[in-house]
């Protein structure tokens, strides 16, 4: 079984969502990353979600563009990122680590470059469970997700507040494993204060697919994990984790491990 239908049907028995971490692959280094992963997963992270770099991205607000631009101007290749994925799977042995998902965010124009067969062949062997793709149009979507769900990848496609619902259903149906549910219309970035309508519109989709629904874009405390977590099936929290790798700049690496890996557990506590 695919590592992310394990983890919902497990979670769905304990009654409460997945903690989704993003974080940029290779900011500021590799090495950093490898420990990160393994230190969320420890704090409570349920699965972890890793930025591929990319020169232009689609809905990336600042903070995670920026750690996307520190780490391409360091040289940062895929196949190291790959290797560095595969280390962690093999080095976790029987662990937590082990069953934890990964999943991968990237631009399809990555994806083509490389060969959608051969791109998804190497992430399966690195160790990643998924891909989301959010430059890729769900009219266009049908031979990546043809070629991923015989590879036992999962295809995790975005919804919009201000996607129509007739189209929104149509995303569900050609999505795998779970739907990203994008919590604000823009980018991505902290957030003060959630949309007052988005519980609605989670909770209606929710009565629209059996996919697990998870909601990111603009999470970053636990109050707000707190709010969500009855109306979702995970959360992601991206920028406000970059954000803190980046005032960190400088920090023994071990210091800025173990800062995350709190505010991990913060936001692990207001689940539970």
């Amino acid at each position: 079984m695919n590592r992310i239908d394990a983890l919902f049907s497990s979670l769905k028995l304990e009654h409460r969502p997945a903690l989704m971490p993003f974080i940029t692959a290779g900011d500021p280094d590799l090495a950093t990353t490898k420990a990160l992963i393994e230190e969320m997963v420890v704090r409570g992270a349920d699965m972890i979600e890793v930025g591929i770099p990319y020169s232009d991205p689609i809905a990336d607000g600042p903070v995670i563009a920026a750690s996307y631009t520190r780490a391409l101007r360091k040289g940062l290749k895929q196949a190291e990122i790959l290797k560095t994925i595969r280390s962690i799977r093999d080095e976790a042995g029987s662990g937590p680590l082990s069953r934890t998902p990964m999943v991968a965010m990237l631009s399809y124009s990555i994806i083509h470059r490389q060969g959608v067969e051969s791109f998804l062949k190497r992430a399966v062997e690195a160790g990643f469970d998924g891909v989301i793709v959010p430059d890729l149009p769900v009219e266009e979507s049908e031979d990546l997700a043809g070629l991923a769900a015989g590879l036992n990848v999962k295809l995790i496609q975005l919804i919009t507040p201000t996607t129509p619902r007739d189209r929104a259903l149509a995303i569900a149906k050609s999505t795998t494993g779970f739907i990203y549910y994008v919590s604000v219309s823009g980018l991505t970035g902290e957030r003060q204060s959630l949309p007052p309508d988005l519980a609605d519109n989670v909770s209606w989709l929710r009565t629209q697919t059996d996919l697990p629904v998870c909601i990111g874009f603009g999470i970053s405390s636990p109050d707000q994990i707190r709010e969500l977590s009855p109306v979702a099936d995970g959360l992601i929290v991206g920028s406000a984790l970059v954000r803190r790798l980046a005032d960190a700049e400088g920090k023994p690496r071990e210091a800025v491990v173990d800062d995350i890996g709190r505010f991990v557990a913060d936001l692990s506590a207001a689940l539970r």
